[in-house]
């Protein structure tokens, strides 16, 4: 099951009274493929919202629709409610305000404690979200222009900033950012979801962060890596051309614990000499090291100082 399953069957389970069904039913109803006055058709991918459609046009009007599946060419059913009595149409437009010039949203329709629900409705008939974990992308497919401002402006309304787009030729009112998604899941009733979406955010929050470690310790010994062959090239080439006896007590010593170990950090060899030194210590005399190489490496010579 999809997380947008997931979002639909939670919200189809808390709408259990009188007040609460007609203003979903209305939202359904609204955002559905055809309203018109010689036919309204009902249709889903999702089992659940259509069957929550024919329980709550039957409560509400006292009359179940025909129903029917199809196959879409992708090969995935959809599940069809389809009302073609004229007689009860006309009773859903006046029960609803409906209008035969156009479809508007009229939310003085519904109590302002049933807009979360009416906008449940919404996202039944044409709503959809993405698995948290590979984006935050909610989105409504509205069936007209008017709707799609409508939708846009109920979202304002509750603080969540939403865009517009055309895709074709439907309207499309979409949401990004996790935070906007879940203030709209809370809204529309979702609650379970919502924790859902937060917990998932909150592990793809910690791993980002494990994975920041990780490159960061990695280009960290990578670094270190580099340096030290870096290091062993330059007493190797001494040790070749000049001999170590070359460098001084002090230079030769750090010379020979390198050579011993590449994978010893520059505390590890400070540690093992027989004065210990500090890092910086160290590091300061491979430097004069490396400074022997290059003059060697520019064709001059160095002798013992």
């Amino acid at each position: 099951m999809s997380f947008s399953d997931e979002v639909k069957k939670e919200l189809c389970t808390y709408i259990n009274d009188k007040d609460k069904r007609f203003a979903c039913l209305y939202g359904m109803l609204l955002f559905s493929r055809i309203l018109a006055s010689e036919r309204i058709c009902f249709q889903s991918k999702n089992k659940t919202a259509a069957d929550t459609f024919g329980e709550l046009f039957g409560k509400v009007f006292g009359s179940i629709p025909k129903f029917r599946e199809s196959t879409a060419k992708n090969n995935k059913i959809m599940y069809i409610y389809d009302i073609t009595d004229t007689e009860l149409i006309g009773k859903v437009f006046e029960r609803y305000h409906f209008s035969t010039y156009g479809r508007h949203m009229d939310t003085e329709i519904v109590s302002t404690g049933s807009l979360g629900v009416f906008t449940a409705g919404v996202f039944l008939a044409c709503g959809s979200v993405n698995d948290p974990e590979k984006e935050y992308h909610l989105e409504f497919t509205a069936p007209e222009e008017t709707l799609a401002h409508g939708l846009a402006d109920l979202l304002a309304d509750i603080g969540v900033t939403s865009g517009l787009t055309i895709r074709r030729g439907q309207y499309v009112v979409y949401i990004k950012g996790s935070e906007s998604i879940e203030d709209t899941l809370t809204f529309i009733g979702a609650q379970q979801c919502t924790l859902e979406l937060m917990n998932v955010k909150i592990y793809k929050d910690v791993r980002n962060k494990a994975n920041r470690i990780t490159n960061c310790d990695n280009a960290n010994i990578n670094k270190v890596v580099t340096a030290s062959m870096k290091q062993v090239e330059d007493i190797r080439l001494i040790a070749s051309t000049m001999g170590l006896d070359v460098l001084s007590e002090e230079l030769r010593e750090v010379a020979e614990l390198r050579l011993s170990s590449t994978g010893l950090s520059l505390q590890d060899i400070g540690d093992s000499l027989s004065i210990p030194l500090s890092r910086s210590g160290v590091n300061h005399r491979l430097k004069k090291i490396a400074k022997i190489a290059d003059e060697i490496r520019a064709g001059g010579g160095y002798e013992k100082r």
